[in-house]
C-alpha cells in the first residue's frame, strides 16, 4: 500500500471554502499524505484572471496555512505558456517517481476531459478521483465513457495499491459557492466574509483586489 499525493489544481480565482472543503474531503477519505494546490499560471480554457498568478498564490497560501495536509505548488507558475495538466503531473510523476499520484477533478470538468491537450496520457501518470456533489447529474460524453471502461476503481485501497490509471468517482459536501459570484461581489463592493477564509478576505480587502 504505497502513499497517495494528492494534485487539485485550477484558476483558484480567488480560492474559497468549497475548494477547500472539498479537498479536505478526500484528504480524508482517501488517507492522503499529502495534497498539493496547484494554481494554474494560463488556464487553456478559460479567459485570463484579472488577478495576476502571484497574487492569487497569495491568497492559496493564506487559506491552507493552517492545514498541514495542504501544501502550495507553484510549478505552474514557473512554466511558460499555457498550463497543461499532462505536463503538469509528468513534471510531478519524475519528481516523486515511488509515489502513487490522484488528480481531482469536478464531475463538469470530467466530462469536459476530450477537449482537455493530450487527455488520455493523465492516467499514465496519475489515478483520476472525480469529486461528486450529491444530485450532481450530468450525461457522460460517449468517447469518455468508452474510455473509462476497466479503469473504474470501486474504492481507495485500489487506487493505494496501483500507480496510475484508475478513476474514482467519490462524494464530497456540496457548497455552492462560485467564484465568478465572488469577484462580482467583490466588484460591487459586497463582503466575501464567510465565503472564503478570514485571511482571504483581509487580504482582498485590504489590497483593493477584484475591485
Amino acid at each position: 500500500m504505497s502513499a497517495l499525493l494528492g494534485i487539485f489544481g485550477g484558476t483558484f480565482d480567488p480560492v474559497h471554502n468549497a475548494h477547500l472543503r472539498v479537498a479536505l474531503d478526500i484528504a480524508e477519505a482517501g488517507r492522503l499524505e499529502e495534497l498539493r494546490l496547484i494554481p494554474c499560471h494560463i488556464p487553456p480554457h478559460k479567459a485570463t484572471p484579472s488577478v495576476d498568478a502571484r497574487q492569487r498564490m497569495a491568497l492559496l497560501r493564506l487559506a491552507v496555512r493552517d492545514e498541514p495536509l495542504f501544501r502550495v505548488d507553484d510549478r505552474e507558475l514557473r512554466r511558460d505558456g499555457p498550463s497543461y495538466t499532462a505536463d503538469t503531473l509528468r513534471s510531478l510523476r519524475a519528481e516523486f517517481p515511488d509515489r502513487h499520484l490522484c488528480l481531482l477533478i469536478g464531475t463538469d470538468s470530467f466530462h469536459g476531459l476530450p477537449g482537455w491537450s493530450r487527455w488520455r496520457e493523465l492516467a499514465e501518470h496519475a489515478h483520476l478521483v472525480v469529486m461528486q456533489r450529491p444530485n450532481h447529474g450530468v450525461e457522460m460524453p460517449g468517447e469518455l465513457e468508452q474510455w473509462l471502461q476497466g479503469r473504474q476503481a470501486r474504492g481507495w485501497d485500489e487506487l493505494h495499491r496501483q500507480a496510475a490509471g484508475l478513476v474514482l468517482f467519490q462524494q464530497v459536501a456540496q457548497l455552492e459557492i462560485s467564484a465568478t459570484d465572488l469577484r462580482e461581489r467583490a466588484a460591487r463592493g459586497g463582503s466575501l466574509r464567510y465565503l472564503v477564509p478570514d485571511a482571504v478576505w483581509e487580504h482582498i480587502r485590504t489590497n483593493g483586489l477584484y475591485r
